[in-house]
């Protein structure tokens, strides 16, 4: 009868032959470590110490004109007749309503065509004609392509921000911001991939502006008040007092291990995923941010050139930022705590719109130059506009109302072409009428420059493919150098 004890074929052996056979296993294994963390044996997506990051550098979908975005972000509606849009036939027609810009969503139906209280003069060598409130952006207008047949969905103004932030009218919907970082990740695994700064108060729909809603955590942007300059103090809670960097990090790796013990023990659970990568990231951020933010590094010569405003110093951590790899930057502007700061034009443009380009007008011309004297700019996309424009004609005595139907956007270096001007309004101003751009076109040519294709980036969520573009979107090649 055969025995029922199982027979192993090989003999034993002893703790020390043991020992003998399997050491030079010990110095492979501790020489993959060493290449892993050299970035050499690392499989793709890797980064040191932090296997397969969301945030890990990713290919485009082909070669890109720029490498990283900053948005100019004007909410309220800065108005297009008032800045960049020169329309000398409204002057020729004061008081009047010509059948051009009578239509009847505007508010005030029966109120006239209002001339600009500023006046306008041409700059650069294309011409350009640049209202007097900006006259340091006028100087910067040889690189700048101007989009003057901008129009979008609605003439309100949380919509139409949500429009222009996320591409679609309700705040569910992942921000511009957050889809170039899930597509192209970031070159800093130091500093967040998207970071979003006002001077005080933050822009209408707040976190929906920078969120990453369906996308994963990581990808969400991190907002900056701008006036909270001391670089220590950006991000609350940012250091840790009682214990020494080197105890912080093997507390966060054993916190790391311990949650990714309980995710493996999980068919999916994002929320967890994000969890854990937002620690990582703010163990690594309490040392970067502080030196990034820190803008006493800077020459007196550079802080000189943008100037004291709130909103320069948003622009000059901006240029600090996408210097060190962060790939999409937003700078709202706001005053005095108001987060749509341009809708003061409904009740006094010269007022309201003077004193708002006082405050980012240094900021954004020094921004331009600061890029191009340092040769950022080329790979830079620099992107200016708000969410809406304002009618030609008057509101009150003095004011003028929304304007979605036409209205001016404009975009600097990373592959446009500069010295240009796009489509165009009526002679008034009020309707895009050449070359019709809508903001999924704007999205689309953005999401190019950066070398993504705008119906390839989609991300998969509740049963259907998501994109910025919705099921729209052209490539508005003809700006592009």
């Amino acid at each position: 009868m055969p025995s029922l004890h199982h027979r192993d074929p090989l003999p034993p052996i002893s703790r020390r032959d043991m020992l003998t056979r399997i050491g030079a296993g010990f110095g492979t294994l501790g020489l993959a470590s060493v290449m892993a963390d050299a970035r050499l044996f690392a499989s793709p997506g890797q980064t040191v110490n932090h296997p397969a990051s969301p945030l890990a550098v990713k290919p485009p979908h082909f070669a890109p004109k720029a490498k990283r975005v900053i948005q100019l972000f004007m909410p309220g509606g800065p108005s297009q007749v008032d800045t960049f849009d020169y329309k000398p036939a409204i002057a020729a027609h004061a008081g009047q309503r010509p059948q051009a810009v009578d239509r009847k969503s505007l508010r005030n139906t029966t109120n006239g065509l209002m001339p600009s209280p500023f006046g306008f003069k041409q700059y650069g060598q294309c011409g350009k004609w640049v209202s007097d409130i900006f006259p340091r952006t006028a100087q910067c207008v040889d690189d700048i392509a101007f989009i003057h047949s901008m129009h979008t969905d609605i003439p309100e103004h949380a919509g139409a921000m949500m429009m222009m932030n996320v591409g679609h009218l309700q705040p569910n919907r992942p921000s511009m911001g957050a889809w170039l970082v899930y597509g192209l990740g970031s070159e800093n695994e130091n500093l967040p991939g998207f970071v979003a700064m006002s001077p005080r108060a933050q822009p209408r729909g707040k976190l929906a502006n920078w969120g990453n809603a369906f996308l994963p955590g990581a990808y969400a942007g991190t907002y900056v008040n701008i006036h909270e300059m001391r670089p220590d103090r950006i991000l609350g809670d940012l250091k840790n007092q009682y214990l020494a960097r080197d105890d912080q990090r093997r507390q966060a790796d054993l916190l790391a291990r311990l949650n990714r013990l309980h995710l493996d023990r999980q068919t999916e659970d994002p929320q967890l995923e994000a969890s854990i990568q937002a620690m990582e990231m703010a163990f690594r951020m309490q040392f970067a941010v502080p030196e990034a933010f820190d803008t006493e590094r800077e020459t007196k010569a550079t802080l000189d050139l943008y100037g004291p405003e709130e909103y320069a110093k948003g622009c000059l951590l901006a240029r600090r930022l996408i210097e060190r790899g962060v790939r999409c930057v937003q700078v709202s502007l706001s005053i005095d705590g108001y987060d749509i700061a341009w809708d003061t034009g409904h009740g006094d443009i010269v007022g309201g719109h003077k004193q708002l380009a006082d405050a980012c007008d240094q900021g954004i011309a020094a921004l331009l130059t600061d890029l191009k004297q340092r040769g950022l700019l080329d790979e830079t996309l620099v992107v200016w506009g708000g969410e809406f424009g304002r009618a030609p004609t008057s509101e009150g005595q003095k004011g003028r109302d929304h304007d979605h139907y036409g209205f001016t956007t404009w975009m600097a270096g990373g592959g446009v072409k500069g010295g240009v001007s796009y489509g165009a309004t009526d002679e008034f101003g009020l309707s895009a009428v050449d070359n019709r751009v809508h903001v999924h076109d704007l999205h689309a040519t953005i999401l190019h420059l950066m070398g993504l294709d705008h119906e390839r980036l989609t991300y998969r969520y509740s049963g259907r493919d998501f994109r910025l573009t919705d099921v729209h979107g052209r490539v508005v090649k003809e700006i592009i150098a």
